[in-house]
């Protein structure tokens, strides 16, 4: 563990610098949410704890809002295709900075590299299954689809509709309309969506074992 502190309010911090990617990640203070700043190359090379910085006053809120947070310390939910406010609000709400992609293929080069645990697809324009220009991000393998929860966002689809989430590749299917109740009807999902993984990783113990 190293010990850092927040410039802003003082506030100490303890972080697991195993845990830290090797490249400069940002995260918000606790306390009082000013951006820090932390390089675990510096850490390696026997630099010590790189210091906390306050993020520029001159950075608006609205300016930190556009920031795609690929950098930042934390879990992370991967937009691809079109950006939307509403969508990075979502990911907010349950917990995980909103990372951006336009292009599918960009998506999948990131998603190879880190495994966020949500990925909000959110088409230009939905078209019937398979979704050709996603195609990238959703032609994974099993074993790494199974890493994070597939979320499809379009105008022109039932919010829980079972038939059109397995046809276009994905766990959950929210029509734009519903993304304001998005954080409840994931939680839901997500519910059931880890029962069922449950009880087929209980039954491929049991293969295993016979």
């Amino acid at each position: 563990m190293i010990k850092i502190t927040c410039t802003n309010c003082q506030k100490p911090l303890s972080l697991d610098e195993t845990k830290l990617p090797m490249r400069e990640v940002s995260f918000p203070c606790p306390v009082c949410k000013v951006k820090i700043m932390v390089d675990r190359r510096n850490l390696e090379g026997g630099a010590g704890p790189a210091v906390p910085v306050e993020t520029p006053q001159s950075q608006t809120a609205d300016a930190q809002d556009e920031d795609d947070h690929a950098n930042d310390f934390g879990e992370k939910a991967l937009i691809v295709g079109k950006d939307d406010p509403a969508l990075r609000q979502a990911a907010k709400l349950i917990g995980y900075l909103p990372v951006y992609h336009a292009e599918a293929s960009a998506a999948r080069e990131y998603y190879m590299q880190d495994y966020p645990h949500v990925v909000f697809i959110n088409p230009p324009q939905i078209t019937p299954p398979p979704l050709d220009a996603m195609s990238a991000i959703i032609s994974l393998t099993p074993v790494d689809r199974r890493k994070s929860f597939f979320v499809l966002v379009a105008e022109n689809l039932r919010t829980l509709d079972g038939n059109a989430a397995f046809l276009y590749g994905v766990n959950l299917v929210v029509a734009s309309k519903d993304m304001p109740q998005f954080p409840r009807i994931y939680r839901d999902a997500l519910t059931v969506h880890e029962r069922l993984y449950a009880s087929l990783n209980a039954v491929t113990r049991e293969k295993q074992g016979a």
